[in-house]
């Protein structure tokens, strides 16, 4: 399966914005869109107007970055949210937040969604007590999900993760429990739960072309 292997920080400078893909660096000083919050290379200082179909693909790249996903899975997604009842935008943004991996992120054991797809293919998390060893699982409303039994070197990951992450806020869709680092699916994600400005529609109005 392919995916990317380059610097994550050249991502978010890309897109002019923090994408949150380095864990606690992204919130430090040391985080490279602090010093250099322009595109990267040697033309990235260079003022361009983007064109419709410019803003609109951004839009898409950054999304579909911040969950670090590629073309091909971002697309099915936005398949799937296209047939299912309700806005197209808003029920993609309710797929990708119930991502497994993107879940452990807002829970705040996985420093990272990188980190959380890490921590669920070493078999590390169990939903409702089953294991569970893929990123990509869709958690549902009432949903249980918890370090696995045996994995005592990701419970510490986790614990550590959690300790630092402790400021971030969790959102209100999530209920933790940290001693225990089990995390219970509430509701159904919104978009207001984001944190960060998504224009979904832009998303919808570039697929529908």
């Amino acid at each position: 399966m392919g995916r990317y292997t380059g610097p994550s920080c050249r991502l978010c400078r890309r897109e002019g914005m923090k994408l949150f893909l380095k864990g606690t660096k992204c919130s430090s000083p040391k985080c490279p869109i602090e010093k250099r919050a322009f595109p990267p290379g040697q033309h990235g200082q260079i003022r361009v107007k983007l064109s419709d179909y410019g803003i609109q693909l951004r839009e898409k790249q950054k999304v579909k970055r911040m969950y670090g996903m590629l073309e091909r899975p971002f697309r099915r997604y936005f398949g799937i949210a296209q047939k299912a009842k309700g806005v197209t935008g808003q029920m993609l943004i309710e797929l990708l937040e119930s991502r497994l991996d993107n879940v452990l992120y807002r829970m705040g054991v996985a420093g990272s969604r990188r980190e959380g797809r890490a921590i669920v293919r070493h078999r590390g998390i169990t939903v409702n007590g089953k294991l569970v060893d893929i990123p990509s699982f869709t958690v549902s409303v009432g949903d249980v999900i918890e370090p696995a039994p045996k994995r005592e070197h990701l419970r510490r990951r986790m614990k550590e993760n959690l300790e630092r992450t402790k400021d971030r806020p969790v959102p209100a869709w999530l209920q933790v429990d940290a001693q225990a680092l089990k995390g219970v699916i509430a509701r159904a994600p919104h978009k207001d739960d984001l944190g960060l400005a998504i224009q979904e529609q832009l998303i919808v109005e570039l697929y529908s072309k």
